[in-house]
């Protein structure tokens, strides 16, 4: 499976459409009515996913934050963390200076425009179906590693310095995201250095897409990132200080999140769930991820646990633009992704057969966010 050289139609901006003033969205972001905002999107005004402070985490609460993060993990799929060792001066530099960029003439955003092969640069879809119903959203895509794709040239140079301010915001995601690996590591029962080096080690892939939301007309029509879950390890977001706009799904309504400042937003990526379902016994065989998917917003329980495959999304709305950054910590592309041998038994086959993450992922891109239908298509003869 390759991917085009192109994209299927002439690239859109939805920056360009939003600042143009339309009254009506056009029919190419005009989600199905089950898909809208508008349906099943009751929030529940209390309710938040938790926040998880890390500071105690080598001291003496170390055991009370792991059972955080499992409870986290098992009933949320989704936690916020605060004193995470990240520069808070830094993730304010890197947000507004991509702010900045996006706000930056359209011949200066052009010259880093992307094409499907690769999607690094600046983007205005994800897949490459034609005609297919689009999100209202501009994005910008870069890697950090491995080394070798990493090309600092592709990267914005307004504002200036800017490109050290990524280089550096690269490096401290890396080591927070480390840092987590090793607690979901020892709450699957394993050495707290297992599930990084079944990632590759120092070998892991990591990358960043940007994502900016703006103001549109008809926010209750169309989406900024349609239903989805990650189909990498763990996701860092940082969100916009302003404006909300993530939505995760649980008990079928959808949970607006409430960002706690200078927090982090954490999700466990396909690869990671598959896993830890895999290690309580619950019905995650083969590939890791791809069950999550396919029992995308189910519960799933057997003996005596519950882990969820978390959906979410991202809504827009017409007085307020969003920026937000996710930092994507992912397996080595090039290495068979299955469930670790200790969690596999005779009697728990593989329903699906070992992938890459390289070619789960073109998978992926091939078609956009599409919800379960990915992976059935994917699943092996019975």
């Amino acid at each position: 499976m390759d991917m085009p050289q192109d994209w299927p139609e002439p690239i859109v901006r939805v920056q360009s459409l939003s600042d143009s003033g339309i009254p009506l969205i056009p029919d190419r972001y005009v989600k199905p009515p089950l898909e809208r905002p508008s349906i099943n999107s009751t929030t529940l005004v209390d309710v938040n996913i938790p926040v998880i402070d890390l500071v105690g985490l080598n001291g003496d609460d170390r055991a009370t934050i792991l059972d955080q993060v499992s409870v986290a993990c098992r009933e949320w799929g989704f936690f916020q963390v605060i004193n995470h060792g990240v520069s808070h001066q830094l993730m304010d530099g890197a947000r507004e200076g991509w702010r900045q960029f996006f706000h930056s003439p359209m011949e200066v955003k052009q010259a880093y425009a992307n094409t499907p092969k690769t999607y690094e640069g600046y983007g205005s879809r994800l897949g490459v179906e034609k005609g297919a119903i689009l999100d209202w959203s501009d994005y910008y895509f870069l890697h950090y590693l491995p080394s070798p794709l990493k090309d600092c040239n592709k990267w914005p140079t307004i504002p200036a310095d800017f490109r050290e301010v990524l280089d550096e915001y690269g490096k401290q995601a890396v080591k927070l995201c480390g840092k987590l690996m090793k607690v979901l590591s020892i709450n699957l029962g394993l050495g707290e250095e297992r599930l990084g080096n079944a990632f590759g080690g120092e070998n892991i892939g990591a990358c960043l897409r940007v994502n900016f939301y703006p103001k549109c007309p008809q926010p209750d029509l169309t989406l900024g990132l349609s239903s989805h879950s990650d189909p990498g390890g763990m996701t860092l977001l940082l969100p916009d200080n302003h404006v909300p706009g993530l939505q995760v799904r649980k008990d079928e309504k959808w949970i607006t999140v409430k960002p706690a400042p200078h927090a982090f937003i954490v999700n466990v990526g396909d690869q990671i769930q598959g896993r830890m379902r895999e290690s309580t016994g619950l019905i995650s065989y083969g590939k890791p991820g791809l069950c999550s998917l396919e029992h995308y917003g189910e519960i799933i329980v057997l003996s005596n646990a519950i882990y969820k495959s978390v959906e979410h999304r991202v809504i827009v709305n017409s007085s307020e633009e969003r920026v937000s950054l996710a930092f994507f910590y992912n397996p080595k592309s090039d290495i068979p992704v299955e469930p670790l041998k200790e969690l596999v038994a005779t009697d728990r086959p593989p329903l699906y057969p070992a992938m890459t993450f390289d070619e789960y992922r073109l998978f992926i891109r091939t078609r956009g966010p599409s919800g379960k239908s990915q992976v059935e298509s994917l699943k092996s003869p019975r």
